[in-house]
């Protein structure tokens, strides 16, 4: 017995400390030496003052702010620490009452507005942690923003449009807006940081 365990035991430190520490730290070591915003958290600060990540989609609620896709991180809207997604079919009736609750609250938020409502605005994605929106769901609440900033529609369009990040390599995905970078100029536009 003592003749197979010693070598299972060596086996089992040997990947231990290969799998669970050496492996991890070089891969951390090259990312923070390659990546170093990214590796970092890609931390946005204004006045040195910490107000999000480029890449994990916070909750914004108020109506001079541009909202972000819904989150299916509970009970905390955008908790990292708890991506995924919701796990609800398309025709599961929760979800179907959660996408109904969410077109509700975006017509109430704006009633003037007739538009078809983009999907983004009421699914929550896979991480559940979506920083970016598409071009749709931006404009569809450009009218919402600009009346509570007491701005013209086209100012706020015209950030949009400056704010936009087009399809990558020119052919993959779509053109987006992160929220947070769309909200930040929004402050800086109106002089407020």
């Amino acid at each position: 017995m003592t003749s197979q365990l010693r070598p299972a035991l060596t086996v089992f430190a040997a990947l231990t400390l290969i799998c669970g520490v050496l492996y991890p730290l070089a891969v951390s070591g090259i990312g923070a030496a390659a990546f170093p915003r990214q590796a970092a958290g890609s931390i946005v600060t204004v006045d040195g003052k910490a107000v999000g990540s480029a890449l994990i989609g916070q909750a914004f609620t108020s109506p001079r702010y541009f909202w972000g896709r819904p989150s299916a991180t509970a009970p905390m809207p955008n908790n990292a620490a708890g991506s995924g997604g919701s796990n609800l079919g398309p025709t599961n009736p929760a979800l179907l009452d959660a996408v109904r609750a969410r077109i509700v609250a975006l017509r109430a938020a704006d009633p003037g507005n007739t538009a078809a409502i983009p999907v983004d605005l009421v699914t929550a994605s896979a991480s559940g942690l979506d920083p970016e929106i598409s071009l749709a769901a931006a404009r569809y609440q450009a009218g919402r923003v600009a009346g509570a900033r007491h701005l013209s529609r086209e100012q706020v369009l015209a950030l949009i449009d400056r704010e936009t990040r087009p399809r990558w390599l020119g052919f993959f995905g779509e053109a987006r807006v992160n929220v947070l970078a769309l909200n930040l100029a929004l402050e800086r536009a109106q002089g407020r940081g």
